[in-house]
């Protein structure tokens, strides 16, 4: 590949699109960027609110603290947050300005106003629609596909904005572009200029949130009991940081991270294994920026056939990233990565997604072993071949295997984990 290529240009943008910052789980971020959009066209503190979601929503919303609400949990929080404390225009960052007098408004709007979740059965596997209420006026936001999607803003009934056709906000670059051989070829040959700022930014933000979950105590404790149980092996190390920074960010930590794929926990998964990793090597910085290219956009891969939100954990899909980003740093480039890739989803691939919660770190934990054992597999000698389950012959082939199982196959899945979810 070279810097001219119109694919160049495309994974760049690829890069750009994915990595932004989000403060706190994504699916109640987004209910509070939605809150505080219909807060600001009601134009006054609305005294009721009607929240219509979906049911993967609901699956990734129920149990995760959302941040900057003093602990507090659920959907009816996240929107209580956006609309008494969010600025819309920080969209996933929508919370990061709250103060500590908004926290207690935050809980006592909570407690005094009336809010419905209403299950919204559509065809969309992400919607968010709500709708607030003042004494004489109305308004209603709706969010579809993907987190900030706003495809219809309404006052009184009258539609201030409205798209016939869900806009490509967040993947105006078609994924189609991207390949194994590809990404490995666009990381040896990118301008470090290009890339620097935004992978800085990544290694900044999830290697901070990874410390502060190994050093307080969030959640199940992930993160610790592996440093506690063998902390001085390099892959227990790196299973440790990248399975704390989920202890933190599930359970309320107010650090912001740099997603991938639309998920917090992925961009941890993906990023700091790899970090982790070099550091302990004494890597160069461009030898770190070059192995999280592929880290990354090897996650972006897997998961743009499998979709925003499904049945199949998405830290499997990231684990292989950070996989191959460690591969690269050990020199291997097409061979090893491609068989890394296809040992890691023939182990990994039935990690079932039950939402957001302090037992996402573990599958965080799992996801990055198996991918260092398929890596360590093909350092052996050993592989998994065409025809073994899932496994087609060709990494590529592999790939579009497991979108159709997560996309298609699993949806009954997603609906039955819904199902069991909501009778808790």
């Amino acid at each position: 590949m070279q810097r001219c290529d119109t694919q160049y240009k495309e994974y760049l943008q690829i890069l750009q699109e994915e990595l932004v910052p989000a403060m706190g789980c994504t699916e109640p971020i987004s209910l509070a960027y939605a809150a505080a959009t219909a807060k600001d066209t009601l134009g006054e503190m609305p005294v009721r609110a009607d929240i219509y979601v979906s049911g993967n929503i609901i699956k990734n919303v129920k149990s995760v603290v959302v941040p900057h609400t003093g602990g507090l949990r659920g959907i009816k929080a996240a929107v209580a947050a956006g609309i008494v404390a969010g600025a819309a225009d920080k969209k996933l960052e929508v919370l990061s300005s709250v103060t500590e007098e908004e926290i207690t408004q935050i809980a006592n709007y909570l407690e005094n106003t009336p809010m419905e979740i209403h299950h919204a059965v559509q065809e969309h596997i992400f919607f968010i629609e709500i709708c607030l209420y003042s004494q004489h006026n109305s308004a209603s936001v709706r969010i579809v596909d993907f987190h900030t999607n706003i495809t219809s803003v309404c006052k009184n009934g009258v539609s201030l904005y409205e798209v016939e056709q869900i806009p490509r906000s967040e993947t105006q670059t078609d994924r189609n572009c991207l390949s194994v051989k590809d990404i490995i070829s666009f990381a040896e040959c990118v301008d470090l200029c290009d890339i620097s700022e935004i992978l800085d930014r990544q290694i900044a933000y999830n290697m901070a949130i990874a410390e502060q979950g190994l050093k307080e105590n969030y959640g199940a404790n992930i993160g610790k009991v592996l440093m506690s149980s063998n902390g001085t092996d390099l892959f227990c190390k790196m299973r440790a940081y990248a399975a704390a920074g989920s202890d933190a960010r599930m359970n309320g930590c107010e650090l912001p991270v740099i997603i991938n794929s639309g998920s917090g926990n992925q961009g941890m998964t993906a990023s700091i294994p790899v970090i982790v990793y070099a550091r302990e090597k004494g890597l160069s910085h461009e030898e770190l920026l070059r192995a999280l290219c592929v880290a990354n956009l090897i996650t972006i891969h897997l998961k743009s056939g499998i979709g925003r939100l499904s049945a199949y954990c998405g830290v499997v899909s990231a684990g292989c990233g950070a996989a191959s980003g460690v591969a690269f740093l050990q020199g291997g480039r097409y061979d090893m990565i491609a068989h890394t890739i296809v040992n890691t989803l023939a182990m990994d691939s039935g990690i079932v997604c039950d939402g957001a919660k302090a037992s996402c770190a573990a599958k965080i934990s799992s996801a990055v072993d198996a991918g260092l054992l398929g890596l360590t597999m093909y350092q052996h000698g050993n592989q998994f071949f065409g025809g073994d389950g899932i496994v087609k012959k060709g990494v590529e082939n592999t790939i579009r295997n497991v979108g159709r199982l997560a996309r298609n196959g699993m949806r009954q899945t997603d609906e039955e984990i819904i199902r069991l979810m909501l009778e808790n």
